[in-house]
């Protein structure tokens, strides 16, 4: 892992058109409720059987409720032998997002769940 990520830098990076992959670890359900826009979701318990999905990214975001899962996510990703980009977790998490950008969503959202890391996360 390279290092973490405010909230407000990633805004920036994705605003100025830099490729940046927004990986959001959460699960399929959170996700569903609201992400970061142009996000992309893989659960962590899913993430060591999908890591190869990120081999040709050059630079990786995780994002996690508040940016604690996302470290270790970044790290796996980081020890990855196929991937050689830059790994930041987003430190602020969809949480410190949300407050400052809002989310977008596929459902309409009930507040259940809003913290949800995912089950069996292997960390």
């Amino acid at each position: 892992m390279d290092d973490e990520i405010s909230a407000e830098e990633l805004h920036d990076l994705l605003e100025s058109g830099t490729d940046v992959r927004v990986v959001d670890i959460r699960s399929e359900d959170a996700f569903r409720r609201g992400h970061l826009p142009n996000s992309e979701n893989i659960p962590f318990r899913e993430l060591t059987g999908r890591i190869e999905e990120l081999a040709g990214a050059d630079h990786v975001v995780t994002v996690c409720p508040h940016g604690e899962a996302s470290v270790q996510a970044a790290r796996l990703v980081a020890s990855y032998e196929g991937f050689d980009g830059r790994v930041e977790s987003m430190a602020d998490g969809v949480t410190g997002w949300a407050e400052r950008y809002g989310l977008e969503s596929e459902v309409a959202t009930d507040g259940e769940g809003a913290d949800d890391e995912g089950p069996e996360a292997p960390f």
